[in-house]
């Protein structure tokens, strides 16, 4: 369990079987507090960890908004699920979050996205989703 300085609780992570569904999507749908609609992220599974950052840090985009109000919803083999986002700050994680993007987004067109992600800027925004 972790504890997070948005509320203090200790939150669990996905149960394995949900990690390994989430992992296998290419394009997770996510949406950010209420009022957003679902957008397609790029998502990675690093130890049973479900990481995503975002490529555009816009005021009124989902970053944003989850750091205003952790609380949103993606969309995982057809149903949603309730999430909750917490920052990552720690290097080992982001450094292994960088390979498991390399790992899964391996064509031409990605690659450029694979490098992108891995700079200071986009490592800085990095969230990891809990189930709420």
């Amino acid at each position: 369990m972790k504890k997070t300085k948005n509320t203090g609780a200790a939150l669990q992570r996905f149960a394995p079987a949900t990690a390994k569904a989430i992992g296998q999507i290419k394009y997770l749908y996510i949406r950010a507090g209420g009022d957003h609609r679902f957008v397609p992220i790029w998502v990675v599974v690093v130890d049973g960890r479900v990481l995503v950052r975002p490529w555009n840090d816009k005021a009124r985009g989902w970053y944003r908004t989850f750091l205003e109000n952790p609380r949103g919803a993606i969309q995982v083999n057809g149903r949603e699920v309730g999430v909750r986002a917490v920052p990552v700050k720690r290097g080992k994680l982001n450094d292994a979050m960088d390979v498991a993007y390399g790992e899964k987004y391996t064509t031409k067109a990605n690659q450029p996205y694979v490098k992108g992600f891995a700079t200071t800027k986009r490592r800085a925004t990095t969230l990891e989703l809990f189930p709420d």
